[in-house]
């Protein structure tokens, strides 16, 4: 399963990235709320229809606030230029085995290429 982040769908939904399209066809890629809420807070072509299809998506494991600090000090996952959105999309795809996280942010690709979550895509 792939977990696209935000900055991922925001580049679909300006652009349509065609590998996007197929993994979504494919049912392989999954949500986080946290990035669900994101894009609602921005402009949206078919708003309602976009947000509910996002939503109708398989969803990841959320962790837990206590969850997501644990991992930030077991990993020494501070100083390194990642909010709480993108930690907890890091605590989701370690605790949904088998999510891989796809990412254009270079500080959380750097992240997710040293916990060996990190997928590389187009």
């Amino acid at each position: 399963m792939i977990l696209a982040d935000t900055s991922v769908w925001v580049d679909h939904l300006r652009n349509r990235n065609l590998e996007m399209e197929k993994r979504l066809i494919r049912g392989q890629i999954v949500m986080h709320p946290f990035i669900v809420a994101e894009i609602a807070l921005g402009s949206l072509h078919n708003r309602r229809k976009r947000l509910d299809d996002m939503d109708a998506l398989l969803e990841v494991k959320v962790a837990q606030l206590h969850e997501v600090r644990h991992m930030i000090e077991a990993h020494a996952l501070y100083s390194k230029g990642n909010g709480l959105t993108d930690a907890h999309l890091i605590a989701s795809c370690l605790l949904t085995p088998g999510t891989q996280l796809w990412t254009r942010d270079s500080a959380l690709e750097k992240v997710a290429k040293t916990l060996g979550i990190l997928i590389t895509m187009p």
